[in-house]
Order: structure tokens, then sequence, then C-alpha cells
């Protein structure tokens, strides 16, 4: 038997097990981790962040999670959808917040074709919304990550490490494939890309060149939170490139909010920097800053859009007093009573 059928047959089982695979070795290593940490000097630690750094890092939460929505103002103009832009900004960062606590199928995907479909739009229009969304944040992924790879790699310690030169082949792969996106919405001269029954609308290099922006942007600005919450006593390149690793090898895993996943990789990359304890005290307060509070905020807003929507179904307008839609009066036998020119 030749090689090729054979890995035919293999790569569906593959591809369906390999994330799962993934997934058990991370949460292993998180798990081993774990237990190493003396959680009551994390607690201490906590209490003794200054008040002053949680306000700043609220601060830069809340305007990374707006940049974020943001992304779904181009998929929006892409898609030619009907909408406002205050409802796209606010169905946006409803999502986002159900996204990062409950995983992006709830919120990614889910929340937003239950909101956006509510005001209108059909799922064909939510889905083109929804992939340039994904393609802003992870571009600016690819552009950041990339560039931090091969300048200046974070060294990973223990079950983590990884070379530097597996690390910075990493980065170059990043960049090429952020690159082959701007060549592609730059030269192939296609308003749209097209898949089966599906069809994405294609941004221009100039709409390309704004999503790579914004997603760095918001990368960016996570990291200089979470720099932030550390009190600076690491370098920021490293404190970058840590929280980027971690945001993938949340999406890979499929935790809700890379619970553990965060913690352990951000322990990992700064390991012999910090005192363990503190380095995980500010990673807790970073997540309640860009984790909890946008829920926190999400969940009422969420509330009474349900139940708007409820009332407004509920109770539908009654017609004008005299208009057409009025059904003529009856008489005993159920015919029509003419009306009088005066009536």
């Amino acid at each position: 038997m030749t090689p090729g059928p054979t890995l035919k047959r293999l790569w569906p089982h593959a591809r369906r097990w390999l994330p799962w695979l993934l997934a058990a070795a991370v949460l292993y290593l998180v798990a081993q981790q774990a237990r190493e940490v003396e959680w009551a000097k994390v607690w201490t630690a906590l209490q003794a962040l200054p008040l002053h750094h949680l306000l700043i890092s609220v601060a830069l939460a809340l305007c990374a999670h707006t940049l974020f929505a943001s992304y779904d103002l181009i998929g929006r103009w892409l898609a030619k959808a009907r909408i406002t832009r205050a409802r796209t900004l606010a169905t946006a960062a409803i999502a986002y917040a159900f996204n990062l606590n409950f995983g992006a199928l709830i919120g990614g995907v889910g929340m937003r074709l239950r909101l956006y479909t509510r005001a209108g739009l059909s799922p064909g229009t939510v889905g083109q919304i929804v992939t340039h969304s994904f393609i802003a944040n992870w571009l600016g992924w690819c552009w950041v990550l990339g560039t931090v790879l091969v300048l200046s790699p974070p060294r990973l310690q223990g079950e983590w490490a990884l070379g530097m030169v597996a690390l910075r082949g990493m980065g170059a792969v990043l960049l090429v494939v952020a690159v082959g996106y701007h060549a592609l919405c730059a030269f192939s001269g296609k308003s749209e890309l097209r898949w089966r029954e599906h069809t994405l609308p294609l941004a221009g290099s100039r709409v390309a060149l704004m999503q790579a922006v914004m997603g760095a942007t918001v990368w960016m600005l996570m990291a200089l939170s979470l720099w932030n919450l550390l009190q600076g006593r690491v370098p920021y390149a490293t404190v970058l490139g840590a929280l980027l690793l971690a945001g993938v090898a949340g999406a890979l895993t499929h935790v809700p909010s890379g619970l553990g996943v965060l913690e352990a990789v951000v322990a990992a990359a700064l390991a012999g920097t910090m005192p363990l304890n503190e380095v995980l005290a500010a990673v807790l307060a970073y997540r309640a800053a860009h984790y909890l509070l946008p829920l926190a905020l999400a969940l009422p807003a969420y509330g009474v859009s349900e139940l708007s929507s409820r009332e407004g179904t509920r109770s539908p307008p009654a017609p004008p007093r005299g208009s057409a839609s009025q059904p003529p009066p009856v008489d005993r036998t159920g015919d029509p009573v003419a009306r009088s020119p005066g009536a």
C-alpha cells in the first residue's frame, strides 16, 4: 500500500483527535505547575498591588475591549450590512466579553448570531462580519508575535521550553502568513473569495492594513496592561511575547477564558525574573480587568437586550384608529354593516 492513500485515510481521524491531544498535554502541564504554587503567598501579593496600577490596567482593558469591538465595524462595511455603527459596537462588545469568558463558539459566533439576526441581518452576513473580526485579531497577532519571536523570543522554562531556533522559525512563519494575506488583498484582483456556497468580501490593501494595525494595537494594549501590573519589573517585549503565546495556547486548548493556560504560560516565560507568587498575582489582576470586568458590564447589557426584544414581540403596535387595517363592523349574521357617509 502506498503512503498516499494511507495518509488520506488517517488524516480525518488525526484532524479530529490532534487538538484534543494537544489540549490534554497543555492541561497536564498546567496541573503540574499548579501543584507547585503557594496560593496563600499569591493572595498576599495580590492584595499588595498598588491601587493606581490596578486603575491604569482597568483603563487599558476598557480601551482594548472597545478597539476589539471595532473590528466588527470593518466587517459591517465590507459586508454592506444594514445596521447602525452604535448597534454594531454594542453587539460586538457584548459578544467579545462572552467570547473571552465562555469560548469562541458561545461568544464569538453564537452571541453575534443571535444579536445580529435580531437586528435583521442574515446568517450569511453575520458570518462575514465574524470572519473579518477573526482576521483582524489574528492578523495583528501574527505581525506582533512574529516580530517578537524573530527579534527577541521569550525564554520559556521547564516543560514549556522551546529552543531559540524553533521560536525564531515560528516567528518567520507567522510573518510570512501575515504578508501573504496583505498580498492577497492587494494583488489578487478579486472582490470576494468563494468556498462552496459561501462568499467573503475581500478587504482592499488599505482595509487590510487597518485590520493589521487595529489587531496589533489590541494585543500591545493588553500586554501593556500586564506589564503595568508587573510594575515594569520585566521587559515589555518579554511580557508581550508571553501574552501572545498564551493567547494561542488558550485558543488551541479550547479552555474557556484560557483558565490556567494564561497563568501557566506567563509564569513559564517570566520564570527567574520575578517570584512566582508575584507573577501569578499580576496575572490574576489582569484576568479580573480584561475578562471579568467586561463580562460584568456585558451581562446586564445582554439582559436589557433580551427583555426589550421580548417586550417588542409581545406587544405589537396597534393599527391607527380608523385605518384601512381595522376590520369593518359586522352584524349578528357575520355580514359587514354598511357605514353611513358620515361614519
